[in-house]
């Protein structure tokens, strides 16, 4: 019996340790003392409440009570719909008090739009009170006369709390200042004239308004450094010299092959030519037999026309001989 009963304690002592713990992870106690003691009015119900909604009430009460503590006007149903709906409430509560000590409007509702929005909240105070400065990548751009600049920015930046929403970042800051740079170049008359006063440049820049529709407003842009690169212009001219260059000597090329065809064609005419004085020639006595027959040549005319043949080549034979033996003196007499 004795056993029994010591038995019948142990398991209620147990049921009661369980029981115990349940009601406190249920019932916050040390919470709801707490945020008594800062005068924070949260009711055990409500933090009951929160443990059913999956709600830790430790992040929504000590949240609460540093709000209360700044003079923020809040509730926990504020707080408790804005974690509910995936944000980050002690982020959103450090942005609202440092805007309230930097007198920046920021109002709860400002806030969790931007903390909603994917963008921290409270980054966007810090950069709204101290200026951010964003090194731009080296941008090249070309003057008119051809020598090429490279230069490097500061960009000075200072957080639009009221454009943070929907307003671009920092890569279209960075995409429109270089932008900018490489047209303030492009329109300068020589490189020199850039590197003797590259303020310009900023100025230019600064009035394009490039912060339009972005997250952030441009406070100052500042030219860090330039060098000088390349000469494009002169690279350019080269380039160009080379392919007129190519050019011509293709169009050479196409006249020396035309004017070849022609010597081809010229050659293939001659020898037609000669085919032609050749079956011509073989045609004369064809044509001096059919003269025998008919009667229109006689013998002794035949026999003439031999004879004048044979003068005539005598005449050349004598003539081509003669001109050989002066062209002999002439050679001697230089001698």
């Amino acid at each position: 019996m004795d056993i029994s009963n010591s038995a019948f304690i142990l398991i209620a002592a147990f049921a009661g340790l369980i029981l115990l713990f349940v009601f406190l992870y249920f019932v916050p106690v040390n919470l709801w003392i707490t945020a008594i003691f800062s005068n924070v009015k949260v009711g055990l119900l409500e933090l009951v409440g929160m443990r059913i909604r999956k709600v830790p009430p430790g992040v929504i009460v000590n949240s609460l009570i540093t709000a209360t503590k700044a003079g923020l006007n809040l509730t926990t149903n504020d707080l408790e719909t804005h974690y509910l709906a995936g944000g980050n409430v002690p982020n959103v509560i450090r942005a609202l008090i440092s805007a309230d000590k930097a007198n920046i409007t920021l109002s709860f509702k400002q806030a969790t739009a931007i903390d909603l929005a994917g963008r921290d909240v409270f980054e966007a105070v810090q950069i709204s009170v101290n200026p951010k400065v964003i090194n731009t990548p080296s941008v090249a751009a070309v003057a008119a006369d051809g020598i090429q600049l490279i230069a490097k920015a500061r960009v000075t930046v200072r957080a639009n709390i009221a454009q943070l929403v929907g307003g671009a970042g920092e890569e279209t800051i960075l995409a429109r200042v270089g932008e900018g740079i490489v047209t303030s170049i492009g329109s300068a008359k020589n490189h020199k004239s850039v590197l003797e006063n590259p303020d310009k440049i900023s100025k230019l820049v600064l009035e394009r308004g490039l912060d339009a529709g972005t997250a952030f407003e441009i406070l100052s842009i500042d030219i860090a450094d330039i060098d000088v690169g390349s000469n494009i212009g002169a690279k350019l001219q080269i380039d160009q010299a080379t392919a007129d260059l190519k050019v011509a000597e293709a169009r050479a090329e196409e006249r020396r092959a035309m004017a070849v065809a022609l010597e081809q064609e010229m050659k293939a005419k001659n020898v037609e030519m000669k085919a032609k004085v050749t079956e011509a020639e073989a045609e004369i006595p064809k044509a001096i037999s059919e003269a025998f027959r008919s009667g229109n040549l006689g013998i002794m005319d035949y026999y003439k026309m031999e004879n004048v043949k044979s003068d005539t080549s005598m005449r050349d034979s004598i003539a081509n001989s003669d001109e050989s033996k002066s062209g002999g003196s002439k050679g001697s007499d230089k001698k």
